[in-house]
């Protein structure tokens, strides 16, 4: 089952796919697909706040841009939290040498290995387009990909979820809008 989980900043998105990942893992490892690259002191704590607010149930796989590659590492059935779209998509346009099409077909082979290998895979993505349209071209050439990489996701995605203020409106559930 993929899960797409997208809202504001800190709307307690991260909080609802944990416990969806929690919930689909049923005891067993979680994996926390971390797309985070610590390029700072204040990054690097943040990170480190994460990982101790996780419990020992949570077995972290750092992928700033080889999702599809970190993905493939856990066992068949498991349970993974991929946090987050939105740091991905700026590794895919600035710190790698993929085009945005082939961005896109890498978080298509990440989709397709996990539904071979029914991985339940709930993926968190910042909603960052409920402002003014950007002034500057590079901003909006990001903020455009990140709106691709979103509506790809939730036509594909098994559900998709909005989170507001810590509450989850669903809307799509098994390939059926709400």
């Amino acid at each position: 089952m993929i899960v797409f989980v997208s809202g504001g900043a800190r709307s307690g998105k991260s909080d609802i796919a944990e416990q969806r990942v929690l919930g689909a893992a049923a005891g067993s490892p979680c994996y926390y697909l971390a797309t985070a690259d610590v390029y700072d002191d204040e990054m690097a704590a943040r990170v480190a706040r994460h990982r101790q607010s996780r419990s020992a149930q949570w077995l972290t796989l750092e992928a700033p841009l080889a999702i599809d590659r970190a993905i493939s590492r856990v066992p068949e059935g498991s349970a993974v939290l991929l946090d987050c779209l939105t740091l991905w998509a700026s590794q895919v346009l600035y710190a790698s040498k993929l085009g945005e099409d082939e961005g896109l077909a890498l978080l298509a082979d990440t989709l397709a290995d996990a539904h071979a290998r029914s991985v339940h895979l709930v993926i968190v993505s910042n909603d960052i387009n409920e402002t003014l349209p950007p002034g500057d071209a590079e901003t909006w050439r990001y903020l455009s990909f990140l709106q691709r990489a979103h509506r790809w996701l939730a036509a594909e995605a098994d559900s998709v979820l909005e989170v507001v203020a810590g509450c989850a409106i669903e809307w799509k559930n098994d390939g059926k809008s709400l």
